[in-house]
């Protein structure tokens, strides 16, 4: 089979498209003909040497959406055949930017009729990373507000989405190309990212109950200052190693913040068997902004860091 590699941690240039040989699913394991798979951030930063894999070479990818192949002993919840999706993987497991994925059961959900490979690849790390924060760490309840930064991120218009179908009021910041687009996919309040007076308009829109916050370095304090009495900070990602965690208005107010991964999901294969249900339901479905052949997987991981687009960017391996 064909699987995009890399011997050595470095940029994009190190990726090579090689003939490998084609894993077979041990206990508890699914092989699937893998269809699409997602393109995500995380992704460059174990080809980089940031977050450590277990050996070299090895192959990028955490989502995967196609056919089961095959089943390994121990399965009994799929069967050849069946179309699936599956995340989590790319750390631990070899990752999906391949032509076959060897993927445990339980990291793994039926995909449902009518939803594409394509939406499905594109869901599972960040359905799964936006269902983490709200419904496991923040336990959002409905017509509380939520503010989600970078509404048009591959986590962020997910979790715009998921919010809104839990019945939660929704502000969130992105460019203003996407304000039009995040408005039709559920948000009540958009605002322009780099204004200046940010903090001053998210207040007016409504004091968040939950912050979902994409660069806590970066925003951290805003967050405390904007958040209700008794909030939750929900941290998800950061471009430094340390946040600032203002004690003035998290004590005032008695705020939470946490700081999570969903690598640390307990039961991923429930959690995207919800998720399955909302795409099947049009309650929460993934903009896929771009497609790439597996030998295009440079580029990808290229954009997916430098370019701007709202949603997320797919590979399909057998284009």
């Amino acid at each position: 089979m064909r699987a995009v590699r890399y011997d050595d941690h470095g940029g994009p240039e190190v990726l090579t498209v090689e003939d490998v040989e084609r894993p077979e699913p041990g206990h508890g394991e699914v092989l699937v003909r893998v269809e699409a798979a997602g393109v995500n951030p995380v992704d460059t930063y174990f080809r980089e040497g940031e977050y450590p894999v277990p050996e070299l070479p090895w192959t990028p990818g955490s989502d995967a959406a196609g056919v089961v192949e095959a089943v390994g002993p121990g399965v009994e919840a799929f069967a050849e055949g069946d179309r699936v999706f599956a995340t989590g993987l790319g750390n631990w497991n070899q990752g999906t930017c391949a032509e076959y994925v060897r993927v445990p059961s339980d990291y793994t959900a039926a995909l449902p009729d009518g939803c594409s490979s394509e939406e499905g690849a594109a869901l599972g790390l960040v359905g799964v990373t936006a269902w983490q924060a709200f419904v496991h760490h923040a336990s959002l309840e409905p017509a509380e507000r939520v503010l989600i930064h970078s509404g048009s991120g591959g986590v962020g218009h997910v979790a715009v989405q998921l919010a809104a179908a839990m019945g939660a009021r929704v502000t969130t910041t992105a460019s203003p190309g996407y304000h039009e687009t995040l408005r039709a996919l559920g948000a009540d309040v958009v605002l322009d990212y780099a204004r200046p007076d940010l903090g001053d308009a998210v207040t007016e829109a409504g004091a968040p109950d939950v912050v979902l916050d994409t660069l806590a370095n970066e925003y951290a304090e805003l967050d405390f200052e904007v958040a209700a009495p008794d909030g939750r900070v929900i941290a998800i990602g950061n471009t430094a190693p340390t946040a600032p965690v203002p004690m003035g208005p998290g004590k005032s107010k008695d705020l939470r913040f946490q700081v999570m991964s969903m690598y640390n999901t307990p039961d991923t294969g429930a959690v995207l068997s919800r998720l399955g249900t909302l795409l099947a339901a049009g309650e929460v479905v993934p903009e896929v902004a771009r497609t790439y052949s597996l030998a295009e997987t440079v580029e990808a991981q290229r954009a997916v860091l430098e370019e701007s687009f709202l949603g997320k960017l797919v590979v399909l391996p057998g284009a």
